[in-house]
């Protein structure tokens, strides 16, 4: 490597030892409306770790209001109940995430975030109920799960609309709850459960003006999302027959539409959690190349640059957990050196230990406009295919708007192994 570039690469670096070295990104922040934060893979301790160290920074320091993953809608709201404190819900926010049982649970049910959320409901025990702090999911695959949440709300809430909720079910039903064979099916059937989905949002919505003001506006919210979900996931799982691109963008545009949706219902900012190929600018990578989108850079082109902060990770060599193909029973691996020349190897060489880096917007260091691989671990990973997989061509200096280096890393702890008879969604991508 150039000395010029090793120069130039410990010029910006910055020390990362513990939660105070998160100032200067916190100045960088200032009023920004969202941050979201990556991780390089969804199995690693320390990206879990220092993500929740700067949530609650964050939230404590600068007032943001919620925190929405890449997690499925009914599963985190049992989350959020329970670290808002609300009525019936779960008094340890790890038993809501304990039961978690979709693949890959490790995602959501590990130690790292039950330690965040139990922070969370403590944080939240001294503020009034209208200024608490939630944990929201972005995700779309939870379609027969929104739609039996909703079926179960409306019964209680707006019985003059189960019957239809009821039909847009019973059009999914004969598919047992797979996506897939939806999926397949709706290529070769003359016609899908697109509009009967479609009709349960629209009527749905419709009533949000004539709703009575006893019902719990939280939980009218969280059933108008759960429709929006099966109108998106059907998309979604119909877009997986004719190419991997288009599912992407389906999922990805969900996951913005629902983050603007909580903005406008909370009126908060807002911190999110996914991974970096999530939130990293598509732009700036090959994703762009294959037509696809990405929530950086839908939330660039929505909020604009200066109300959104983007930031990536990386790490030089460690420990993941992860499964050896879609479904499998996860292990924890080991993560070998990164491959020369990438960009964890050059700051590697460069700097050698854990570092932060802020990105200037003007007058950037050559490095920074390079297009570098940068590594990508998914819920699927084999470490043996280093060589000629799993890194994501990327020009790091349009990609995030900051950096956190981690030179070595360990795999986060699961809270429980998978179970056997869980239901696995089906998916373009591991990210």
């Amino acid at each position: 490597m150039a000395d010029r570039e090793l120069r130039q690469i410990r010029e910006l670096a910055r020390p990362l030892r513990g939660p105070a070295d998160l100032d200067p990104l916190l100045d960088r922040v200032g009023d920004a409306r969202v941050v979201a934060i990556g991780e390089a893979s969804h199995g690693t301790h320390e990206y879990y770790a220092w993500r929740a160290a700067l949530t609650r920074r964050l939230i404590e320091e600068h007032g943001f209001g919620l925190v929405a993953v890449e997690g499925e809608w009914p599963d985190c709201y049992r989350v959020n109940r329970s670290v808002r404190l609300r009525a019936d819900a779960d008094e340890d926010p790890r038993n809501a995430l304990d039961a978690f049982s979709r693949w890959p649970t490790w995602m959501w049910a590990n130690d790292d975030v039950a330690d965040f959320c139990r922070w969370l409901r403590q944080h939240n025990a001294g503020l009034p109920e209208d200024r608490r702090v939630g944990f929201y999911g972005l995700d779309v695959y939870s379609l027969w799960d929104s739609m039996h949440a909703l079926v179960d709300w409306l019964a209680e809430h707006e019985p003059g609309h189960v019957d239809q909720a009821k039909a847009a079910l019973a059009c999914f039903e004969p598919f047992g709850e797979d996506g897939a064979e939806y999926a397949f099916a709706s290529r070769f059937a003359p016609t899908s459960c697109e509009q009967a989905a479609v009709e349960l949002l629209r009527s749905l919505c419709a009533e949000r003006g004539r709703a009575e003001a006893a019902i719990d506006a939280e939980a009218r919210f969280s059933a108008e999302q759960n429709a929006a979900v099966v109108v998106d996931a059907e998309r979604y799982y119909r877009a997986m027959v004719r190419g991997s691109a288009e599912s992407w963008n389906v999922r990805d545009v969900h996951m913005v539409d629902t983050l603007d949706r909580l903005l406008e219902h909370t009126g908060r900012r807002a911190v999110v959690w996914e991974h970096n190929t999530h939130i990293g600018d598509a732009r700036a990578t090959d994703m762009a190349d294959a037509g696809m989108t990405n929530v950086g850079q839908l939330l660039r082109e929505r909020h604009g640059t200066d109300d959104v902060v983007l930031v990536g990770f990386g790490g030089y060599r460690g420990g993941v957990v992860a499964g050896r193909e879609w479904g499998a029973q996860m292990e924890r691996m080991p993560v070998p050196p990164a491959r020369a020349g990438s960009l964890e190897d050059r700051i590697h060489d460069a700097v050698g230990e854990d570092a932060l880096f802020l990105f200037p917007r003007d007058g950037r260091p050559e490095w920074l406009d390079r297009r570098l691989d940068h590594r990508a671990i998914g819920v699927v990973y084999r470490p043996e295919r280093e060589r000629w997989g799993n890194y994501v061509p990327t020009v790091l200096g349009e990609r995030y708007d900051a950096f956190l280096y981690l030179d070595d890393t360990t795999p986060l702890r699961p809270l429980h192994l998978e179970h056997a008879d869980e239901h696995v969604p089906a998916a373009a991508f591991g990210a």
